[in-house]
């Protein structure tokens, strides 16, 4: 697939916040990452507001294993609460991506080199992202590196189906629809032998308004090139 990266994702823990579980003041994860879980980490191997960041499948390496830990949250009131947070366990993903320009974003059409974005894209990846890798939550650390998707034994390989019930597939920004608005997106997945194909987000037919949002704005004051960061970074290597 054109622009495409595909990486492994691993961890010790992972909290994909289930928001039915929220309302205790206590969190259970989901049993996989949601799209918008895994869009983040993407985004934070490398993030442009230029591009659009679109999913294709996870595969799911190791079974799905939960382990629930005692936590204080923090209280800012000065209580002193105790409350119980269910997460996944010895965490290990397959995950294939690839990136679009951004069709709602005109304004930054000077910035729209696919090679060099590519190119930035997997140096990245290759150094383990930009941004650090969280897996759901601040406290669970992940990791990334490259990988080829599909390759290796999973757990689920002759699993067959494993339906997974109404998800949340991720949130609608205004600088990624267009509409003025932030927005959630629900589905119902299904992972067959391990792997989980996500439909793109303009495809959920299950979606609703949570508030009004404008979007941000870039130009060059604000934001570097690609050609800049690619300069940049041949610099980096040179020194």
């Amino acid at each position: 697939m054109r622009n495409a990266i595909e990486f492994e994702l691993f961890g010790n823990y992972a909290l994909f916040t289930d928001p039915l579980m929220k309302l205790g003041g206590e969190k259970m994860t989901y049993q996989v990452p949601t799209y918008q879980a895994l869009k983040g980490i993407v985004e934070s191997i490398y993030w442009k507001p230029t591009l659009l960041m679109i999913v294709d499948e996870l595969r799911v390496m190791k079974p799905i294993k939960m382990e629930s830990k005692g936590v204080r949250p923090i209280e800012y009131g000065g209580k002193n609460t105790l409350a119980n947070y269910t997460y996944l366990k010895d965490v290990h993903y397959q995950v294939r991506a690839h990136f679009i320009f951004n069709p709602y974003r005109p304004d930054l059409a000077f910035d729209r080199n696919e090679h060099k974005h590519h190119n930035i894209l997997n140096r990245s990846l290759k150094v383990g992202g930009r941004r650090d890798i969280f897996l759901g939550a601040r406290e669970c650390q992940g990791y990334v590196e490259p990988c080829v998707f599909g390759e290796g034994e999973s757990f689920y390989d002759h699993y067959g189906d494993l339906h997974l019930g109404t998800m949340v597939h991720g949130i609608n920004y205004p600088d990624e629809t267009g509409r003025n608005a932030m927005e959630v997106r629900l589905w119902n997945p299904v992972m067959k032998n391990g792997v989980i194909r996500f439909i793109r987000p303009d495809e959920c037919t299950h979606v609703r308004k949570i508030s009004d949002m404008e979007p941000k704005h870039f130009d060059h004051s604000n934001i570097e090139t690609a050609d800049e960061l690619f300069e940049k970074m041949e610099m980096e290597v040179i020194k």
